[in-house]
């Protein structure tokens, strides 16, 4: 993978006026990659980020519409999260079948990584946090999606599975990273949760990665990339 200096090559957020999804194009930007994002309201996209990204209008529910949004894209950050318990912003409507349908159209698409936004707890059903119409496990069955589809040869994929999000800066706490799902609770950073995926594009260690991420200690960091040093192989 380049470096950032050399990281000239689209790419595509989806869920980018999220919370989430909104840091992540802050951080593209500032590491002037090229962003493209898809949203459902164009509007609301020019208003976060005024004239500095392409912008592709759409419903996650629609393949057409996504392929468009991953055409000419050389990776896809996934920062989606369903909103409500039922219909179209659900969690199997959205963290489930939505992905599941981005990440087939980014493979078909050539999409070259794919980083995705899940949950510490995924793989727990009995977690509190699953009562939500079961979002754990449609974050779950979307990351194994992910795993089998991109984890094959000339393409790669980083899963961060963040604790409880937060606002607040970037780069002001030593993270605590785990894998093998044995955190139950913790929190993070929203745009830590976004310096993260932005870096997986260009640190290699990042590539083929599933891994739980919380804040351990109030510290400013100069880069969050020693996290990735931290995994096993």
């Amino acid at each position: 993978m380049a470096h950032k200096s050399e990281y000239g090559k689209k790419v595509l957020v989806a869920g980018a006026t999220g919370k989430t999804g909104s840091w992540v194009v802050k951080r593209l930007l500032h590491y002037g990659v090229p962003v493209r994002v898809f949203v459902r309201c164009e509007e609301k996209a020019r208003r976060l980020f005024g004239e500095g990204v392409e912008v592709v209008t759409g419903k996650i529910q629609d393949a057409e519409a996504i392929r468009r949004a991953v055409s000419g894209c050389d990776a896809v950050i996934s920062a989606l999260g369903s909103s409500a318990m039922s219909g179209e912003a659900s969690p199997s409507e959205v963290d489930r079948d939505g992905a599941i349908r981005l990440i087939d159209e980014a493979a078909k698409a050539g999409v070259r990584h794919f980083a995705m936004v899940s949950s510490i707890a995924v793989t727990k059903w009995f977690h509190p946090l699953n009562l939500f119409g079961g979002v754990l496990s449609m974050k779950l069955a979307a990351e194994e999606h992910l795993r089998k589809i991109f984890g094959s040869e000339g393409r790669s994929y980083t899963v961060i599975r963040p604790g409880g999000l937060r606002d607040g800066e970037p780069l002001q706490h030593r993270l605590h990273v785990e894998q093998g799902d044995h955190l139950w609770n913790g929190w993070m950073n929203r745009s830590d949760v976004a310096e993260l995926a932005v870096l997986s594009l260009w640190v290699e260690k990042a590539a083929n990665k599933t891994f739980e991420v919380i804040i351990e200690t109030p510290e400013p960091q100069e880069s969050l990339a020693g996290c990735f040093d931290k995994l096993a192989e």
